[in-house]
C-alpha cells in the first residue's frame, strides 16, 4: 500500500512545479547590474574618481618668482605706455604736415590735364632746381616728394646727449639760416629731432622722444633769438628713434641717426593773393 501512496505524492509535486524540484531545470541568470535603483546613491566605491584640476597653483610658488614676473609685467606695460606715446607724438607730427600740405595744395591739373601752378607755391622742380644754389657743402640736402631736406649731424651740434649747442654748431645753424632764406625765403620750415637706438646717458631726458624735443626746440629758439627766420614759419617735430635713414646696427649708422632735419616746404608763410615765394636769385 505505501508504494503508491509515494509515486501519487512524487506526480502530485512535479505536476505543480515545486521550486524545490530536483528535477525541475533552473533558469538561465543574467549578468547582475552595478546600477542603483532609481532614488538610490551608488556605492562610493563604484564611482569615477573626480578629474584632477590642471590650473596653476600659486599657492606653493616661489615669491621670488612672482616679484620677477609681476616687475616684468611692470615693465612691459611701461614700454607699451612709452610706444602709444610715440605713436601719439609721430600722429600729431603726420597731421600737422599734412595740415599744411592741404594748405597750400591747389588744382592738380587743368581742364585739359595740364598741370598748374599755385600761386605762391613753388613746384618740386622748381624746388629741386633750387637745391644747387644751397651754399651748404657739409650737409646732406635730398628732395623728398615736394619738399627739401638738409641734414646735419647732431653730434656735430650737441655736447653728448644734451640740447646744449656747442659753438661750431651755433655757426653751423647760423649758415643753414642764412642760406634758407637766401634761396627759400620766408618758406615754412619744419625742425625735425631724431636719435638713434642706444640708451640715453644723461638722466635729464626719460627717453629719446624727450632728446629730440629738446634739441628742436634749441634749435627753434635759436633761429628766433639770432636769425632773421620768424616765429610763424617755424614749426618742430620730435620723431626719437622712430624713423632712421640707416640701420642702427653699426656705430656709423647709429651717428647718421642722431640728427637734425630741416624740412623745407613750397609754400611761403602768408603767402596768398598776389604773394610768390619763388627764390631769390642773387648768388
Amino acid at each position: 500500500m505505501r508504494l503508491p501512496v509515494i509515486l501519487i505524492v512524487i506526480g502530485v509535486v512535479a505536476a505543480c512545479g515545486c521550486a524545490m524540484n530536483p528535477l525541475k531545470k533552473t533558469a538561465g541568470v543574467g549578468p547582475a547590474s552595478l546600477e542603483p535603483p532609481p532614488g538610490v546613491a551608488a556605492p562610493a566605491h563604484t564611482l569615477a574618481p573626480p578629474a584632477v584640476s590642471m590650473q596653476p597653483s600659486f599657492v606653493d610658488s616661489d615669491p621670488r618668482q612672482l616679484e620677477a614676473g609681476l616687475t616684468r609685467s611692470r615693465q612691459e606695460s611701461q614700454l607699451m605706455q612709452e610706444e602709444i606715446t610715440a605713436l601719439r607724438e609721430q600722429l600729431a607730427s603726420t597731421s600737422s604736415q599734412l595740415a599744411v600740405a592741404r594748405s597750400v595744395a591747389g588744382p592738380p591739373a587743368a581742364a585739359g590735364g595740364i598741370a598748374q601752378a599755385v600761386p605762391g607755391v613753388m613746384t618740386p622742380a622748381a624746388m629741386q632746381a633750387s637745391m644747387a644754389r644751397l651754399a651748404l657743402p657739409d650737409a646732406d640736402v635730398r628732395l623728398d616728394g615736394s619738399v627739401v631736406r638738409i641734414e646735419i649731424p647732431a653730434d656735430r651740434l650737441f655736447e653728448g646727449d644734451t640740447a646744449n649747442l656747442l659753438p661750431g654748431g651755433a655757426a653751423i645753424l647760423t649758415l643753414v639760416s642764412t642760406e634758407i632764406e637766401r634761396v627759400y625765403p620766408g618758406h615754412f620750415l619744419g625742425i625735425e629731432g631724431h636719435t638713434d637706438t642706444e640708451p640715453l646717458h644723461n638722466a635729464s631726458w626719460g627717453s629719446p622722444h624727450q632728446l629730440s624735443a629738446a634739441r628742436a626746440s634749441a634749435v627753434f629758439d635759436f633761429f628766433i633769438d639770432r636769425t632773421s627766420l620768424r616765429q610763424s614759419q617755424l614749426f618742430l617735430v620730435a620723431h626719437g628713434p622712430n624713423h632712421p635713414v640707416v640701420s642702427n646696427a653699426t656705430a656709423a649708422g647709429r651717428a647718421r641717426n642722431r640728427r637734425i632735419e630741416f624740412v623745407v616746404y613750397p609754400e611761403a608763410a602768408g603767402a596768398g593773393g598776389g604773394a610768390t615765394a619763388e627764390p631769390t636769385t642773387s648768388p
